[in-house]
């Protein structure tokens, strides 16, 4: 498995590993729906999203921000995320996508927001690191 849930305090973190940049985001991104629901259903259609920011905490940041976003206001969870990121002069950018789980079919914890709290995104010899903290 390519992430970790982790106690933390009343919230919950996601620490994550894999071979580049791209899976690291989507491990994240997946750590984050397990920490709403453990197993997820097979149901549900992919949707794309696209996210763009000055830095790369900022872009991770605001990817996982944007997938709470959906989550509410389409009241499906997503799953099986796949990320592509890439660097423009001064900016970061990620085009994503996600299948979408309705929440109706499932008893999920509701994970309110992510935080700055801890982050921390890292290349190592091994690929790249990260560490989420969400407020649940």
């Amino acid at each position: 498995m390519p992430f970790e849930l982790r106690d933390h305090t009343a919230d919950v973190a996601v620490a994550a590993a894999a071979d580049d940049l791209d899976g690291a985001f989507a491990a994240v991104a997946d750590g984050l729906a397990a920490a709403c629901f453990e197993t997820v259903p097979d149901a549900g259609e992919r949707f794309e999203l696209a996210v763009e920011a000055e830095s790369l905490e900022a872009l991770l940041f605001d990817y996982l921000d944007e997938l709470i976003y959906l989550r509410d206001v389409r009241d499906e969870l997503p799953v099986d995320n796949a990320v592509t990121v890439r660097s423009d002069d001064d900016r970061w950018a990620l085009e994503a996508s996600a299948r979408g789980v309705a929440l109706e079919s499932i008893d999920a914890r509701e994970v309110k927001a992510v935080t700055y709290s801890e982050m921390r995104l890292e290349e190592t010899d091994d690929g790249w690191e990260a560490y989420v903290v969400f407020d649940v």
